[in-house]
């Protein structure tokens, strides 16, 4: 379904979307880009990314997060995230999102996220998450990392 509806124009106009975040982007994925939402105004992110446990998505968290939060601090933004199912790639750079910026632990911003919607996270990026949660939490206390 988010793959419908990150391709239909009319059906984001009619939702206000404003920012799109495609963790499948690139043409062995969702192969949408500035290009396609230049008519719409719709300002785009992608993150070539395959839903693979091995695949470093951690690279992206930081950037993709400043994009999201750039977008909400404006009136009347919204942000659709999305991948190919919309349950890891997407879940996890949300989850990313929630731990830097609104400083939620990686087991809160899971639990925030499952009230709205499935989330399904592979092994991989679920490490990853974790190895965050260490950093930011490090990075909190004050303490140096090397």
């Amino acid at each position: 379904m988010r793959r419908r509806t990150a391709t239909d124009l009319a059906l984001l106009k009619t939702l206000r979307v404003t920012h799109i975040v495609n963790a499948a982007h690139g043409p062995a994925h969702i192969d949408t880009g500035s290009a396609f939402y230049s008519d719409s105004h719709i300002q785009y992110h992608g993150v070539e990314a395959p839903d693979s446990r091995d695949f470093n998505l951690s690279v992206f968290f930081n950037a993709t997060a400043d994009f999201i939060h750039t977008a909400l601090t404006r009136d009347s933004s919204k942000v659709l995230v999305h991948c190919a199912r919309g349950v890891s790639r997407s879940a996890t750079l949300v989850l990313a999102y929630l731990m830097i910026y609104e400083r939620l632990t990686v087991a809160e911003a899971i639990e925030a996220v499952r009230g709205y919607r499935n989330i399904l996270p592979n092994v991989g990026f679920l490490e990853q998450l974790r190895d965050l949660n260490a950093r930011l939490t490090l990075q909190r206390k004050g303490i140096r990392q090397p």
